[in-house]
């Protein structure tokens, strides 16, 4: 299945000179949806996965139907001020301003293996901060998996420096 077909581009958003590559589309479609889910899990079926940590927004979407097929638990990590308990917070930059991330104190436990899943690796800056808040947890992450990598911003420089593995369907 060519998910390119899927993908839409969107010029100036959020802000002039971003090219925007919006998935809403293929998450409309259930069979580019159901493929992209396959995928994924294809890659994690003879792992022991204890969760699958989601990075707001649209990592939600991806990664609570996965963590629903391995049979394993969801992990939100969400913006500055949406997580009702006490939290682990980290600001980091993104590629046209600055953001927080937080994740329950709570979370996760010592040794769990746990993956990654947002829609998008670009600067790296958000995965950057995901596997920061992960690195108090002492958790073994298993692979950061991407829907999208767009490969001119060097995101994937942050990961392999931390010497995590990762994995994206299409790159742009």
């Amino acid at each position: 299945m060519d998910l390119n077909n899927y993908i839409r581009d969107i010029a100036d958003f959020p802000k002039k000179g971003i090219i925007f590559k919006d998935i809403t589309p293929l998450l409309n479609n259930k069979n580019s949806f159901d493929y992209v889910l396959g995928m994924f899990k294809e890659r994690l079926v003879d792992k022991k996965i204890d969760q699958i940590v989601g990075i707001e927004s649209r990592g939600f979407i991806l990664g609570a139907p996965l963590a629903s097929t391995l049979n394993c638990g969801f992990v939100p990590i969400r913006k500055k001020g949406k997580l009702p308990y006490n939290v682990i917070s980290e600001t980091y930059d993104l590629e046209y301003g600055k953001d927080t991330l937080e994740i329950h104190a709570d979370a996760l436990a010592k040794n769990n293996n746990v993956v990654l899943v947002d829609d998008v690796l670009a600067t790296g800056g958000t995965i950057n901060a995901s596997l920061k808040l992960l690195e108090a947890f002492k958790v073994n992450i298993v692979e950061c998996q991407f829907l999208i990598e767009i490969k001119k911003l060097n995101g994937a420089k942050k990961i392999l420096s931390k010497k995590e593995k990762y994995y994206s369907i299409l790159k742009y």
